[in-house]
């Protein structure tokens, strides 16, 4: 007669034995290529995340939607588009720009919160409002400033709770962001950028800084090979191999804690390097972006996936793996009525809680199929939107790419493109800008990439860097007229305001 009771109680225990798996970390870190030993570079000082891929799927056509922090980090965390979604640019300070209220529904954090999960972030947040992104806890990372290895100890306590919960942690390191002024001890007129290291070469307490030869370092095809680009490209560099110190002691914590064959850990940026030619712009030193999947319930092997994919696929994904995702309309399973919500709340006369679009399902698809393969059938094909980065610069573009061509659409293309104020002080910059207009920039030169063409297509196969723009060649016409329709056609199905600009620009 006892069995019963007996029964019901192991499938209880069962059960939350169940629940405490399934964990989710995420790592976003900022401004950062695939600068990685396991993307190939010969370079980079990587051992954890080398280490980590050795049993993980590595995406090897990862990219961000756009290359800007407070943008990309909206898409990431709300599986929409920016254009879509409200935050056209940075959040903070005078530039004031907000995701529009209803993404309760879609936002990644409450929906893992509905589906029983405690979740937290430590490091950048950068996106508004807090009802949108709202976090169980707020953990303290930045008062170790650049010292990744203490964000990750700030995340201890909440990795090792007594809580039978699953977790989401949401991991933003503030490296490899420039930051830190310049070199104080270089003599050079135009002086590098420390890129959040310290002076001196000194260290952060508990961290072994790995200092790279400026000779030594790889130099990508769309910045100029100068002395001034391989320094700052040096102070990048060991920036990033900090990113990895704080990732190996995150991973150690996990294990500490008898918790890494229970955690999905997702590896990303929230955009390339913070040089001209990358960050805040749609070439593919801004979007594409290191994309590394350690899935513990999967077949635990490094495996290349060629697949086009993009952050706006990664709120679907970990839902998706959290078990909490519809896939009949691709939004939480958990889903809320945003009427509802807010009548809840007492706030249900918000102004313009929706810019008139109905947020009820993804933009992005969940990948999650896709781990341990090389591919993912159908997934050939990506977008990219970018509006502000600042609120000093406007200069919306709209992308498409795919395995053969990529169209860039410049809709301010009459005005000259605005930089970032960080982009425009580096010294790779400054020291170009110095030898005039027709001195060589990358794949441009100077005022070549100041001013561009409305429409930009490349030969993605026989131009990876983007030097040769193909839109006014009489023999691409076909394809140009192609790619605009895919185009419209995209910016239709994600509500883009930007498409009137077909019509009145």
């Amino acid at each position: 007669m006892k069995l019963p009771a007996v029964a019901s109680i192991l499938i209880f225990i069962f059960s939350l034995s169940q629940a405490s798996e399934r964990n989710i970390v995420l790592i976003v870190t900022d401004d950062q290529s695939q600068t990685l030993g396991c993307y190939g570079d010969p370079v980079a000082v990587t051992p954890a995340l080398d280490k980590l891929a050795e049993e993980s799927t590595i995406f090897t056509n990862a990219y961000a939607t756009t290359a800007s922090c407070s943008a990309s980090r909206s898409v990431i965390l709300t599986g929409t588009y920016n254009h879509a979604n409200g935050q056209y640019g940075h959040q903070h300070h005078y530039h004031k720009f907000t995701t529009f209220q209803d993404l309760v529904g879609l936002s990644l954090p409450r929906a893992l919160s509905r589906a029983g999960y405690r979740t937290a972030r430590v490091g950048k947040y950068h996106v508004a409002p807090e009802v949108v992104y709202q976090f169980d806890e707020h953990l303290r990372g930045y008062d170790h400033g650049s010292n990744n290895v203490g964000f990750a100890d700030v995340c201890e306590d909440f990795i090792k709770a007594d809580d039978d919960r699953p977790f989401f942690l949401y991991f933003a390191t503030n490296n490899p962001h420039r930051g830190g002024g310049e070199d104080q001890n270089s003599d050079d007129e135009f002086k590098a950028n420390m890129f959040g290291n310290l002076q001196n070469r000194q260290g952060f307490d508990g961290v072994e800084e790995v200092f790279y030869d400026p000779e030594e370092v790889v130099v990508p095809g769309f910045l100029p090979d100068t002395m001034e680009t391989r320094k700052e490209l040096a102070q990048y560099y060991q920036s990033v191999s900090r990113v990895d110190k704080g990732v190996g002691r995150l991973i150690e914590l996990l294990k500490e804690a008898d918790l890494f064959d229970k955690t999905m850990i997702i590896f990303t940026a929230d955009h390339g390097m913070a040089f001209p030619g990358a960050k805040t712009t749609v070439y593919e030193g801004g979007l594409k972006v290191p994309f590394v999947v350690f899935n513990p319930y999967g077949d635990r092997k490094k495996v290349f996936n060629n697949a086009l994919v993009n952050h706006a696929d990664i709120t679907p994904s970990i839902l998706d793996f959290a078990q909490a995702l519809d896939h009949k309309n691709n939004r939480p399973a958990e889903w809320i009525d945003v009427d509802a919500f807010w009548e809840a709340r007492g706030e249900q006369a918000l102004a313009n809680r929706d810019g008139r679009i109905e947020f009820d399902r993804y933009h992005g698809q969940s990948w999650l199929p896709g781990l341990g393969k090389e591919g993912i059938p159908g997934r050939d094909e990506t977008y990219a939107s970018h509006t502000f980065h600042e609120i000093t610069m406007y200069y919306p573009m709209r992308v498409v790419k795919d395995r053969d061509y990529k169209l860039i659409w410049n809709i301010a293309y009459k005005q000259p493109y605005p930089f970032a104020s960080d982009l425009w002080v580096a010294s790779t910059w400054q020291a170009q800008l110095a030898k005039g207009p027709d001195a060589p920039y990358g794949q441009w030169t100077v005022q070549g990439y100041q001013y561009r063409d409305e429409f930009e297509l490349f030969d993605r196969n026989n131009d990876p860097y983007e030097g040769k723009n193909l839109a006014y060649d009489p023999k691409y016409s076909k394809v140009l007229k192609e790619y605009q329709e895919k185009l419209k056609a995209f910016q239709e199905e994600t509500d883009d305001p930007w498409i009137m600009k077909w019509e009145y620009e």
